[in-house]
């Protein structure tokens, strides 16, 4: 049993998109980033660094915080979703670090500078969304040549899904027009059942045969609905 704590981000989503492509069971624990959940004595016994997602897996009895640790993890738990051969292996990884430098940070610091600066910064969003364009750009490069992004469906697609889905919301508010080989790789992604289900986590509508939310997440769901 996986014990997932996260929230309602694209990191977030990560990790619930992947345990539900691997049919492993999982319960969610609601972190409120926005009423500093992540700053408890609790969270920080599991993530010292007060990030969401985290894990525990109580099969191992293994803390591990950090998505993309946490979507390695699990991949080779199952012994799914990354190559096992070398060559194979390094592409997967390659873009999953891709994504863990470059499109979380550069998309994230445009949403910020976007929508929750307290000051409008004209220099920092146009420095990010030129950067958010040149990533989709080579992301679009890319998947050119290849149905996922590094040839087979991966965990690389898993980590960056959640954050190029975010360039079409308001909150970043790209158009992928330019992008067509990225438009094409969202709206596959989009008909995977388990993206759809790890998309939804935590939201009102959330269903899923493999995971369940928390006791206490689950009442005070229930209480605000």
């Amino acid at each position: 049993m996986i014990d997932l704590y996260t929230y309602t981000t694209p990191n977030g989503r990560k990790p619930a998109i992947l345990l539900e492509e691997l049919e492993l069971p999982y319960t969610v624990h609601k972190i409120d980033i926005g009423k500093g959940d992540q700053f408890t004595p609790a969270f920080k016994a599991i993530n010292p660094n007060s990030k969401i997602p985290a894990i525990i897996d109580r099969d191992n009895d293994l803390a591990i915080f950090e998505s993309g640790a946490i979507l390695i993890y699990l991949a080779e738990k199952a012994s799914k979703l990354l190559p096992l051969d070398v060559a194979g292996r390094a592409k997967v990884m390659e873009w999953l670090m891709f994504q863990m430098a470059s499109v979380g940070p550069m998309f994230g610091q445009l949403g910020h500078f976007r929508n929750a600066a307290p000051e409008k910064i004209s220099y920092a969003v146009e420095r990010y969304k030129r950067e958010t364009l040149r990533l989709l750009d080579v992301l679009d490069r890319q998947l050119e040549h290849y149905p996922y992004i590094a040839g087979n469906y991966s965990i690389a697609d898993i980590a960056t899904f959640p954050w190029v889905a975010a360039v079409k919301t308001p909150y970043l508010g790209i158009s992928l027009a330019a992008f067509p080989n990225v438009d094409r790789w969202v709206e596959t992604m989009q008909q995977r059942p388990a993206v759809q289900v790890g998309m939804n986590i935590l939201q009102p509508g959330f269903r899923s045969n493999f995971g369940q939310l928390a006791t206490a997440d689950a009442a005070a769901q229930q209480s605000a609905a």
